[in-house]
């Protein structure tokens, strides 16, 4: 069942999603080469704490982390570790926050160290389709579109731009718990008419997930990393949106 959350409920996860808008970007500044990814989450954690919240992903049964981490060919749930960031790599960085009750999820992705050669370039214009796509996403969650519109926006400009869209994994409904209904996938299955219409109360955590190569997905042997079967790049970007009169309002900003 799709919960719908009253006005208040939604100022509260709109001050939660600010203050991890805030958190991530204390994060991203800290991402340059040399830097672990354990260091990065324990980073989180503290911002976290300091924010007066609590990690959302710790609040998963058997995740013990603030983040979820992707580096290069990893599409997902990348642990955080000893890993080190190195200049040239396609990082991703997924957070939740808990707050007075309510989680909100964000994720970006960006590439460490400056453009300058033609295979950074690449791989900057791999992730600028991402963002885009984001963008024009939550542009349809409005009351009276269907689900599917949003579904359909993603899989539109990531296939145009010769990328993949992966299948297997989707966006979600968000509220009290981290995962809610409905399920956003990144492709439009059947017709729009069939998928959930969108209603003032919604929050949903769009989310863009897209390969450089195929959309096959393997699941590491850590049980938790999702990797691309054919060793290339991937890419996520996330934002918690709810659905308001005038449209949608982005909470994770």
């Amino acid at each position: 069942m799709i919960t719908i959350k009253s006005k208040r409920e939604i100022e509260i996860m709109s001050e939660g999603g600010k203050r991890l808008r805030r958190i991530l970007d204390a994060i991203l500044e800290n991402l340059k080469p040399g830097v672990t990814t354990l260091a990065l989450d324990q980073l989180a954690e503290k911002k976290i704490l300091e924010f007066g919240g609590r990690p959302s992903f710790k609040m998963v049964p058997g995740y013990q982390w603030s983040t979820c981490i992707t580096l290069n060919d990893e599409v997902v749930h990348g642990i955080p570790g000893d890993k080190k960031i190195s200049d040239g790599d396609v990082v991703g960085v997924d957070i939740g926050i808990y707050y007075q009750g309510f989680h909100t999820d964000m994720a970006e992705t960006v590439l460490v160290g400056d453009q300058k050669s033609q295979k950074r370039n690449e791989k900057s214009k791999f992730l600028e389709v991402g963002r885009k796509a984001l963008e024009k996403a939550i542009a349809k969650a409005k009351p009276g579109n269907y689900l599917g519109e949003i579904s359909k926006t993603i899989e539109e400009n990531i296939k145009k731009a010769g990328f993949s869209p992966v299948y297997s994994l989707t966006g979600h409904g968000i509220g009290r718990k981290l995962h809610e209904e409905p399920q956003i996938p990144c492709f439009l299955e059947g017709e729009i008419e069939n998928t959930p219409l969108l209603k003032k109360g919604m929050t949903l955590a769009i989310e863009v997930i897209y390969n450089l190569g195929l959309p096959e997905v393997v699941l590491s042997c850590d049980g938790w990393t999702i990797k691309t079967k054919d060793g290339k790049i991937s890419a996520l970007f996330e934002e918690t949106v709810a659905i308001v009169d005038s449209g949608f309002l982005v909470l994770t900003r």
